[in-house]
């Protein structure tokens, strides 16, 4: 019953168009799953100017990188726009968020991103960071309600879309997993270990090409 009712969240995600393109669901590499889409250790430093006109730059970037080394570079600059927030108090609670989950204390976590989503709605990382703690909770109910809602104020988060692909991979819907990944690689060509997965899936779901 409750992987059913996942699926049929799901699907009607993607017929609203909610998953359209990617924590990433975030956090520190050494607290999470190695399949999970994550922000480097150190991020480099925020552009300056507007946000948006930052951000559209950066992603016509990633989609003609001509290397890994390149598209990496840019990558780590999208997830320093995207990190880090306007407010100070949100900043300085993230970074509460960050130790706790470095203490493995993900209850803590939990309860500072709650506050964070409150005072701070529009702050995409605290919902894709929550979603990543309740992915690695296996409460994929939420994962995927947290996940909706960073798709609905970044559609182009890889990462998110690399979430929404591995929990639908663990519930078994191979076939909406598949479209999560290709809409990821859509916007990141290059996104690591990503094209083998749907090379994987791609043989699973549509059957060897003859």
């Amino acid at each position: 019953m409750r992987t059913r009712f996942l699926i049929v969240l799901t699907a009607a995600a993607l017929a609203a168009g909610l998953f359209v393109v990617p924590a990433l669901l975030t956090t520190p590499a050494s607290a999470a799953p190695d399949d999970i889409v994550g922000p480097p250790a150190k991020l480099p430093q925020v552009p300056k100017g507007d946000r948006l006109r930052n951000l559209d730059f950066l992603f016509g970037a990633l989609k003609v990188a001509p290397n890994d080394e390149s598209a990496k570079a840019v990558e780590e600059r999208i997830w320093a726009v995207w990190m880090v927030s306007p407010s100070d108090t949100t900043n300085l609670l993230m970074s509460r968020v960050r130790t706790a989950v470095e203490q493995k204390d993900l209850d803590l976590a939990l309860k500072l991103l709650d506050g964070i989503v409150k005072i701070k709605p529009d702050y995409v990382e605290a919902w894709n960071r929550r979603a990543t703690l309740y992915y690695m909770k296996k409460d994929y109910g939420r994962a995927l309600a947290d996940i909706r809602e960073v798709l609905k104020r970044e559609p182009r988060h890889f990462g998110a879309l690399s979430g929404l692909g591995l929990i639908l991979q663990d519930i078994g819907d191979d076939k909406h997993a598949l479209e999560a990944y290709r809409r990821a690689l859509a916007v990141h060509p290059r996104l690591q270990r990503i094209p083998d997965v749907v090379k994987e899936l791609q043989q699973k779901v549509e059957g060897r090409d003859i």
